[in-house]
């Protein structure tokens, strides 16, 4: 096993023990598999399927009785299979690791308003070592605004230093129309859900995920490559019991492809259909 992934896998091991043993902390596992069959490219011959998974382990306490702060550890993996006609080089997967810590706080003396600041040091390759120049930074920072129990306001900035965007604005709001339906439209993960039954969940979920990753090209060491897609879909959520949820959707992802940031290659990929297993234990 190589260094980083024992430096990751005993953090792992070390939050479990200390999740366990506290019975004041928030622990939860959340984990993804999302599969997206072989699709032609756009103005290239060739076909390219992936697939694309992570996990995260978070755990939350209160510092000093009084500040919630919350720990995470998180690894991500998109398996890259293409045939040989596709004339770009890929690698065959890519991969992050990654920790955060968050904190929130009252905004000063304004009623109902909170700031809260994530952290998230993390390495991004096309193997699971630690190389320094896959290393980085990306801070979250941005007020959350809760003028009753319905209604939650959010609204900042998401810095990513050394990547090509490197400042994104922060912005949604979630809505609780009542005890069945919430509209969660927020940058991560925007849904609207529909609360069937006690164990069944309906929902629509759609958004974007557009990473970097610093990968071998030949024999070119250091080039970032960028996997950038959009998707739609629905699903269910099906609750197992107080602590295990599992979701199955499936829908289309579009505004696909792989794009070297250099400009010296580019696998634009028609639009697809995906289907995602989720798994999410929380106790």
């Amino acid at each position: 096993m190589r260094k980083s992934a024992k430096i990751i896998l005993t953090l792992f091991l070390a939050s479990c023990f200390v999740s366990v043993f506290s019975p004041a902390l928030k622990a939860e596992i959340d984990s993804y598999a999302c599969y997206m069959p072989s699709s032609g490219l756009k103005a290239q011959p060739g076909k390219i399927s992936l697939v694309d998974s992570a996990w995260e382990y978070s755990y939350e306490f209160k510092a000093f009785d009084k500040l919630p702060v919350e720990l995470s550890l998180d690894s991500r993996y998109i398996g890259i299979k293409k045939d040989e006609a596709v004339g770009v080089t890929l690698p065959a997967h890519l991969t992050g690791l990654g920790a955060g810590i968050q904190a929130t706080l009252p905004f000063f003396k304004f009623n109902k308003t909170y700031f809260r600041m994530k952290v998230a040091p993390a390495f991004y390759g096309d193997d699971w070592d630690a190389h320094s120049s896959s290393f980085r930074l990306p801070v979250q920072s941005f007020l959350i605004y809760q003028p009753d129990d319905r209604w939650t306001f959010v609204a900042g900035i998401a810095v990513y230093p050394d990547f090509e965007r490197e400042v994104l604005p922060i912005l949604g709001f979630i809505y609780k129309a009542n005890d069945r339906l919430t509209f969660n439209l927020v940058p991560k993960g925007p849904n609207i859900s529909y609360v069937f039954s006690p164990c069944l969940t309906l929902f629509v979920e759609g958004g974007f995920s557009s990473s970097e990753f610093e990968v071998s090209r030949d024999s070119l060491e250091g080039a970032v490559l960028r996997y950038n897609q959009n998707y739609l879909g629905t699903g269910m959520k099906f609750k197992l019991n107080k602590y295990v949820d599992v979701s199955l959707s499936a829908g289309g992802a579009f505004n696909r492809y792989l794009k070297y940031r250099d400009g010296l290659g580019k696998a634009g990929l028609k639009d697809n259909l995906y289907t995602q297993l989720r798994i999410e234990i929380a106790r």
